[in-house]
């Protein structure tokens, strides 16, 4: 048999990309391929459950553009599949008069992309927390919290429902392109597509490669560590609370986030990962270590950030370190109050030239889609970058 498409990959946008298949092409084959034994098991189920609003993008970026989008129709399948969600804001807080100058820029972005802020000065922003200090901050209404591993297990639900086929323990070794159609091998098993989608986070470059890509990027991953907070800080904030970011990186600062259950977490840093899927602490892969270190945008992209990176080492090698960046804002954390959490790891793809590719990338051929680059905001971005990809792929059918 013939699929008519295969799609690798069970984190949210390889959830997102099949369902829409479905809705677009219903009573069509649809197979998705994921190699660990349950669904969202890297990205999608180790971040921090934001409903992005989409401010900090460049406009008309994909970003930009699905971000927002996807936000609301978050909220709708959210609504309509009864999983619980809550639109909380977000304050981007000032913590000095330096981010108190980018909040200005922040701000101009924000509008550009359409969405509607207010200013907060000091005054205004401790009536609404209590328990943060700045300088002032942009409150977003539009975001929100979720949890998007109950999200995917629903996504995955629909998929069923609708006909479509979910096989895990899947390790894709092989992936040919014929001329009317693709060849899938997995360990102990193999299979046909017309069309094939690769959204595979972590293993995105490799999976283009192993496909006979040549890619102008490679992921390196970055492990973002978080604590909770202490139980009796549960709801001691209302809102999302995050720094004023740093000009030229990908990341968004530690924050701290109000979870769906009522608990609040801090983080996440961004530390070189030793390990593309390590989520302890001291996790090490040698081949994904030898990978990215031969890489030679690697070490453009380290000679380009050496202060930052020394900075996030230290806060993750020194708990009071990590402290310090929380109390920038929430001036009234202890150490005692940072209890361990689990960890998560960003998929960043970097050029060759030691760029950070600061966009969502797709890379196509006659029968496949690779989603090559998909980092934040991408689960609150799925379901617009499923319709997005199915666009692509189906276009000349």
């Amino acid at each position: 048999m013939i699929y008519d498409f295969c799609v690798i990959g069970g984190g949210i946008v390889g959830l997102a990309t099949a369902m829409r298949l479905l809705e677009v092409y219903p009573g069509c084959s649809l197979v998705l391929m994921e190699k660990e034994l349950s669904l969202a098991q890297h990205q999608t189920g180790h971040n921090s459950g934001v409903i992005h609003a989409g401010v900090y993008y460049a406009p008309g970026s994909f970003k930009a553009k699905l971000c927002a989008r996807g936000a609301e129709l978050t909220k709708s399948f959210c609504t309509e599949h009864s999983i619980p969600y809550e639109v909380c804001g977000k304050l981007v807080v000032a913590s000095n008069k330096d981010s108190l100058a980018r909040l200005g820029s922040l701000e101009e972005r924000a509008k550009q992309n359409g969405l509607a802020t207010e200013r907060l000065d000091a005054l205004e922003l401790r009536r609404r927390e209590p328990n943060v200090a700045g300088e002032g901050a942009l409150f977003v209404k539009s975001s929100g919290i979720v949890d998007y591993g109950v999200v995917s297990n629903s996504m995955a639900n629909v998929i069923i429902q609708s006909g479509g086929q979910i096989l895990l323990g899947q390790t894709v070794v092989s992936i040919e392109e014929h001329g009317n159609h693709v060849n899938i091998a997995s360990e102990g098993s193999s299979l046909s597509a017309k069309k094939l989608v690769v959204c595979a986070g972590l293993q995105s470059d490799r999976l283009a490669t192993l496909a006979g890509l040549k890619l102008d990027c490679q992921i390196v991953p970055f492990r973002g560590e978080y604590y909770r907070l202490s139980s009796h800080l549960d709801y001691s904030v209302k809102h999302l609370i995050y720094p004023v970011p740093e000009v030229g990186l990908p990341f968004l600062g530690i924050h701290i986030t109000r979870m769906i259950n009522g608990g609040v977490t801090v983080g996440p840093n961004a530390v070189l990962g030793l390990s593309r899927e390590g989520y302890s602490k001291f996790s090490f892969n040698a081949r994904d270590f030898l990978e990215y270190s031969s890489y030679p945008g690697f070490w453009k992209l380290i000679g380009k950030n050496i202060s930052s990176g020394i900075a996030e080492m230290r806060n993750a090698l020194f708990k009071k370190s990590y402290l310090e960046q929380c109390q920038k804002y929430y001036p009234s954390l202890k150490l005692e109050d940072l209890e361990p959490y689990e960890a998560g790891i960003r998929a960043q793809a970097v050029t060759r030239s030691g760029e950070f590719v600061d966009d969502f990338l797709f890379v196509q051929t006659e029968r496949m889609l690779h989603v090559c680059n998909a980092p934040s905001p991408a689960a609150t971005s799925a379901i617009p970058i499923g319709q997005i990809i199915v666009d692509k792929l189906t276009k000349n059918c």
